[in-house]
């Protein structure tokens, strides 16, 4: 599967233990997220698109009306970190 660096980026956050909170419009669209490690940082390379494209790919996963958090087709597809910075 082709996952970008930005998707990978916030993959390790989730598998770490991060989530992402979402707030939906009143039709039910998320208009904005935030991604949370688990240390309670926020994650700025977490956007709408970035979201989106986990979330269609289904790396990430809502159960219950609760935040976000990997899935386990995630932590599967999740790779060992490049530190290329």
């Amino acid at each position: 599967m082709n996952i970008s660096r930005g998707e990978q980026r916030v993959l390790h956050v989730l598998a770490q233990g991060g989530y992402i909170r979402h707030q939906r419009a009143d039709t039910g669209r998320i208009l904005e997220v935030l991604c949370f490690t688990r240390d309670g940082h926020v994650l700025t390379d977490c956007t709408l698109e970035v979201f989106g494209k986990l979330r269609r790919k289904r790396l990430i996963e809502s159960r219950e009306s609760s935040p976000y958090r990997i899935s386990e087709k995630g932590r599967r597809s999740v790779r060992g970190q490049l530190d290329n910075r």
